[in-house]
């Protein structure tokens, strides 16, 4: 993944343009940090999608991988002490104790951290495909 700055989000779709973000506000800047915390520890292959169109329990679905189950819960430990530097706190946490997809749930945003099989076997990407994703502006920029 490109090295790209986090401070500001728009949403690609598929055709190349940026609209408005749908999701909150609070929601797309607690996404932003625990982008950040995961990139700081390596996470892999961040996908941000805004889901505030298809569900109404949860705003943004942060996906990233690790590369073994250590690694996955050393990626979900940053971003838990992160946010939780800004108050947040899981309502629910799932899948710590294997580490093979770890859930992350605030609420309006849902941190999902998966080993590489596991991700590739559940491909939420593909199963959320009508989210549109959230990328950093100036990647979109580039692009």
């Amino acid at each position: 993944m490109p090295s790209t700055s986090l401070s500001s989000w728009g949403r690609t779709f598929q055709q190349g343009r940026v609209d408005p973000i749908v999701a909150h506000r609070e929601a797309v800047a607690a996404a932003q940090v625990a982008a950040a915390a995961l990139e700081d520890k390596k996470g892999k292959d961040l996908v941000l999608l805004d889901v505030s169109d298809l569900l109404v329990v949860t705003d943004l679905f942060l996906i990233a991988s690790g590369t073994s189950n250590r690694h996955v819960r050393t990626l979900v430990d940053a971003v838990e002490e992160r946010l939780g530097e800004l108050g947040r706190r899981p309502l629910r946490r799932e899948g710590t104790e294997f580490g093979k997809w770890v859930l992350l749930d605030y609420g309006d945003l849902i941190v999902h951290v998966f080993d590489p099989e596991t991700r590739d076997y559940y491909d939420l990407e593909r199963l959320w495909g009508d989210a549109p994703r959230l990328e950093p502006e100036s990647a979109a920029a580039e692009a």
